[in-house]
């Protein structure tokens, strides 16, 4: 990565001046020992959450929620900091023996809760990562007010420490989750049968990939394993297992937008769909910037404390975490602001990131084949994106009118002489009768999937011969340059097919050199050679406009018009709509 200043990086990261947006920290004191400013944020955050919990608990608990753990392990914070204004006061303890009654109460006869899915050994472990917390807080104060409350922990903890040494999974970040949770289990109460659990666990190794990617390819997921990997490195001394968060740390900034979104096209679970923020990433980037002395990762772990949301959403825990790591209350190594002028093919992915200082354009073309639907498939439709600033357009899409096969998914990238191509070609036949070999007298013939995975029906498609086949072929050639891009579509083999190619653009901007599609209120096209898209201060320009048909709704084609579903998401929508044969080039910057 390059090497800018840190003032550079920050001003230039989220567009607004360094002295504004990020609040210096003054130097730290001593090895071990927090600067007093900020953990008097600690301090001052951890107060603010504990004068609110102290409200919620006046009442009874109704809800069994995973925030419950991190609510005890505040308080056992604010409790057992000497410097906190709720130093051993007394009004905390029978808030926090409520918590513990309340979990104690909902635990199965197997140690498990229901807690999301039912008699869940991971998801009893999410509850328990902050729950061990509480009780290496509590552990050596040995005050009579607290002999119940930790009497109840440790109840709690060993028989779901049960539940995870022999309970299952399901996901593949679940392996590492009850890991973890072990591991802090059997830090406050030492057994080898925990530690056999999680070396058989781990025995089926930790997948990343050269790039950076763990197999769900998710960001919420990724940060969940980070966070794993990093309790069982330090809690049981397994350094080896750092070099896989490091790798995903490093690959996670090149996802990083300038507000603190990260790009998730290319996840294989539900983020795919959503807005992910970087703000869980803080701890991860925190502990690795100062265990392996990372000048990069502590930049990255300093411009978090300035996204939007890091006060509410990270502060009120701050004190808890530091109190169970000291680590976390080191120095941070002097920052050294990693590079905001790049481009980054990720080709296990098929996933493009560049970035021009503010603007960053995202090129996706990975999409699983077969297509199918599913949590643990790639199959986002947004095949580019792009930021100016604050002018933000969500997405980009194309879809066809061939055969109901809806949105354009490509089959790769591939990249020549600055130009990334995106290309998908779909067969869609007809079917003959069957062979005499294959023909049943009852009818009732195997229930497939038609060979271009359209539908499914009790029909045999494999063994029937094909006639008719009909064929599209659309590419997409992108080429990036300073910050704008020129984007040439081509869609050719059978005529007359519709075409419809989608922009959605965040809510809230301003919008000119469009004009309405009927009534809609979201809905426009270009009246003219470009539209503009202004958010605040950045405005983004596109053009020319296409606009032949009015095809703009029902979009997603069979799969999902089948289960009456709708991808389409808020926002401002441009379309550029065509009939095959066509070629059009695009420019947006």
């Amino acid at each position: 990565m390059k090497d800018i200043t840190r003032k550079t990086f920050l001003h230039q990261l989220i567009g607004l001046s360094a002295s504004v947006a990020f609040l210096p920290l003054t130097a730290w004191k001593n090895e071990g020992q927090a600067d007093d400013e900020f953990y008097q944020k600690m301090l001052g955050a951890n107060t603010k959450e504990v004068n609110k919990l102290l409200q919620t608990f006046a009442s009874e608990i109704t809800e069994l929620r995973r925030r419950l753990g991190f609510d005890l392990a505040n308080l056992a914070a604010a409790f057992s900091e000497p410097r906190s204004p709720y130093y051993r006061k007394p009004e905390l303890v029978p808030v926090m023996d409520k918590i513990i009654r309340f979990l104690v109460a909902k635990q199965q006869d197997d140690g498990t809760l229901d807690l999301g899915n039912l008699a869940s050994p991971p998801d009893t472990a999410f509850i328990l990562e902050p729950l061990c917390t509480a009780a290496t807080i509590l552990k050596t104060a040995g005050l009579l007010s607290l002999v119940e409350v930790k009497k109840q922990l440790k109840q709690f903890i060993l028989k779901a420490g049960e539940a995870l040494r022999t309970g299952g999974v399901h996901t593949p970040n679940h392996r590492w989750v009850v890991s973890a949770a072990l591991a802090k289990i059997n830090a406050l109460f030492p057994n080898p049968a925990y530690v056999r659990r999680i070396d058989e666990w781990l025995s089926e190794r930790v997948f990343i990939d050269k790039e950076g990617h763990y197999l769900e390819r998710s960001m919420i997921y990724s940060e969940v394993i980070d966070r794993c990997l990093i309790t069982m490195a330090h809690l049981l001394n397994r350094a080896q297992l750092l070099e896989p968060v490091s790798r995903n740390l490093q690959m996670t900034y090149f996802y990083l937008e300038p507000n603190g979104d990260l790009v998730t096209n290319d996840s294989r679970r539900q983020d795919q769909y959503m807005t992910v923020n970087c703000l869980p990433y803080y701890l991860d980037y925190r502990y690795m910037a100062i265990q392996n002395t990372n000048s990069e990762f502590a930049a990255i772990a300093r411009y978090i404390e300035t996204v939007k949301g890091f006060d509410e959403r990270i502060g009120p825990d701050l004190l808890a975490y530091s109190l169970e790591t000291p680590l976390y209350k080191k120095p941070l190594p002097t920052p050294k602001a990693p590079s905001i002028n790049f481009e980054k093919f990720f080709r296990e992915t098929n996933l493009v990131r560049i970035r021009r200082n503010h603007t960053t354009t995202t090129i996706f073309g990975g999409t699983d084949f077969p297509f199918i639907v599913a949590s643990g498939r790639s199959a986002s439709p947004n095949f580019f994106a792009f930021r100016k600033g604050e002018a933000v357009l969500n997405y980009m899409r194309l879809s066809t009118s061939f055969f109901n096969t809806g949105y354009f998914h490509s089959q790769g990238i591939t990249y020549k002489q600055g130009e990334y191509v995106l290309h998908q070609k779909i067969d869609a036949p007809y079917y003959q009768p069957l062979p005499n070999k294959y023909k049943l007298a009852t009818g009732d013939y195997k229930h497939s999937p038609s060979t271009d995975g359209r539908f499914w029906n009790k029909m045999d498609f494999e063994h029937r011969p094909q006639s008719n086949i009909k064929t599209i072929e659309t590419r997409i050639g992108i080429r990036e340059a300073n910050g704008a891009n020129e984007l040439r579509f081509s869609a050719k083999g059978a005529a007359g097919v519709q075409v419809t190619i989608e922009l959605c653009f965040r809510a809230g901007g301003q919008v000119s050199g469009l004009k309405k599609i009927g009534d809609t209120a979201d809905s426009y096209f270009i009246d003219g050679e470009s539209g503009q898209y202004t958010y605040g201060k950045d405005t983004i320009q596109f053009g020319p406009g296409l606009f032949t048909h009015k095809k703009i709704n029902s979009l997603e084609g069979e799969v999902y018009s089948s289960h009456f579903g709708s991808l389409k998401t808020e926002g401002i929508h441009v379309y550029l709509t065509a009939v095959t044969p066509f070629e059009h080039t695009f420019r947006i910057g």
